[in-house]
């Protein structure tokens, strides 16, 4: 980055200020290379912030925006957005990306086509021993984007939407042998998808039942809202199979608002589920790796 003379004398009237802070602070031990070395970088630091407001605004905003501690959970439900502030690296690291055990696969894209179609290959198992696993199904809801979602389609006005999910090693159970309580680990543990300000509370099974490979549960439950302190009733529909050759249920979930639930957002939820598939990956050559997710690598 160039700076202009006028930025060139700022930061070298911040650094001598800064050293001037240094002797003014500790006067006794204005020599002391440690004591000095921390007084300057340490007021240096403000005036290079300065300086490179100056000289690019628009980095420092954008850097600025990295900096969350919380999620406004039933926004975020509604919109897929926070409105507690921008979302950042310290808020990822927190509440802010719920964890759904989803690994997406390195050289491999999450895609949707016009029609809703989506298409993800994941990686199931362990860092040692991966499994790819080939997922499909059809939403009428647009595929979501952005450091806070792994797979995952909703609508930004209603909060309507379904997203991927894969359970823990299953030690061998079938998949019509699995409680409902391990299954729902990933929708309602801590940092889970519904549960950013505690676990939702009146959880009850509807009904469950299992077609071939397949386990459908149809559930509701209520979820809190940071806003207003109240709990807000969802109705869902979870969809899990455990695929050839692999030690985990794979998931789809679908939820809504009760009160859209009985107005027609069952409907769509249920064709969306139904559509669902999760079958091994075609082998290639291409070795089994973890994508990426910002500046460290997944572990799974």
């Amino acid at each position: 980055m160039m700076l202009s003379n006028a930025l060139f004398f700022s930061l070298l009237a911040g650094f001598t200020s800064a050293y001037s802070l240094g002797k003014l602070n500790h006067p006794a031990k204005a020599s002391s290379p440690e004591i000095s070395r921390r007084g300057v970088l340490l007021s240096l630091s403000a005036a290079t912030v300065n300086v490179v407001l100056l000289a690019n605004p628009n980095q420092v905003r954008a850097e600025s925006a990295a900096i969350q501690d919380s999620l406004d959970i039933e926004n975020f439900l509604k919109t897929g957005n926070d409105s507690g502030g921008n979302m950042g690296v310290s808020s990822q690291a927190g509440k802010s990306r719920p964890q759904t055990g989803v690994v997406l696969r390195d050289g491999s894209e999450v895609s949707q086509d016009r029609q809703g179609n989506l298409v993800s290959e994941i990686l199931t198992g362990s860092k040692a021993n991966p499994v790819a696993v080939l997922v499909s199904f059809k939403s009428p809801w647009k595929l979501e984007t952005g450091p806070v979602y792994d797979v995952e389609c909703r609508d930004g006005k209603t909060g309507d939407g379904a997203f991927l999910a894969v359970s823990d090693d299953v030690k061998g159970k079938k998949i019509q042998d699995l409680s409902t309580d391990f299954l729902f680990k990933r929708l309602f543990q801590p940092e889970a998808r519904f549960s950013f300000y505690g676990p939702p509370t009146d959880v009850k099974v509807k009904s469950s039942r299992t077609e071939g490979n397949y386990r459908f549960i149809e559930l509701s439950f209520s979820t809190l809202s940071q806003s207003t302190n109240s709990e807000i009733p969802r109705k869902a529909l979870l969809v899990a199979t455990i695929p050839e050759g692999t030690n985990n249920a794979v998931m789809l979930v679908g939820s809504a608002k009760a009160s859209r639930w009985r107005n027609g957002a069952d409907k769509r939820v249920r064709e969306t589920i139904e559509s669902f598939r999760a079958v091994p990956a075609p082998k290639t050559g291409m070795k089994l790796r973890a994508k990426q997710r910002g500046a460290q690598p997944i572990e799974f």
